[in-house]
């Protein structure tokens, strides 16, 4: 029997070490997931509680078939879209932003400077709406259609905010590494 297998199968039979174990072992990384979809840290945590406790009291409908961390991962995403349902409408696309379709151009800039960590903050800047649709599409690797079953709404509100977020993210990315590049400079 393989070590997940064994933790499993000790917090299926409530054994606090093994849940304890469970929980250092996969924590950083789903931890990371739930900052992708919250607007800040403390939501994070609370995702990440909330998606620890689900995983805890649905470990008996894991099979065994595929990815753990995947299914945990699943459980984490659904978690932060449930709170996200929660708090926010989801059903309207406003103009905030007025962002032109022509703006939707890649600009070609140079963004070599720009770390991981860096972009990860500007995704977690974007408006929460966009910010979903985002990482589900770019991140999670959802279509459109499953998006819009998801979160409820439409397949082409689903396609607007994508497309709204990218064009919003080559904004911020090519000021942020603007101003990457100018205080290397100085």
């Amino acid at each position: 029997m393989s070590e997940i297998k064994k933790i499993i199968k000790g917090c299926l039979t409530g054994n606090r070490r093994d849940q304890e174990l469970l929980y250092r072992r996969h924590a950083a990384k789903l931890y990371a997931v739930c900052l992708q979809y919250s607007g800040n840290d403390e939501e994070a945590r609370d995702i990440l509680q909330e998606g620890f406790i689900k995983i805890f009291e649905n470990l008996e409908h894991y099979k065994n078939e595929g990815s753990f961390e995947g299914w945990m991962r699943r459980i984490t995403v659904n978690t932060a879209l449930e709170k996200f349902r929660s708090r926010h409408n989801l059903y309207r696309v406003d103009d905030i932003d007025t962002i032109q379709e022509q703006d939707a151009e890649p600009d070609n800039q140079d963004y070599a400077g720009l770390e991981a960590n860096d972009l990860l903050e500007i995704i977690r800047e974007l408006p929460t709406k966009y910010r979903m649709v985002f990482n589900l599409y770019a991140i999670e690797g959802y279509s459109h259609r499953e998006i819009s079953k998801m979160v409820n709404i439409t397949e082409g509100t689903s396609k607007s905010n994508l497309s709204r977020a990218r064009v919003i993210l080559q904004r911020r990315v090519g000021s942020y590494t603007g101003i990457k590049k100018k205080v290397a400079n100085e």
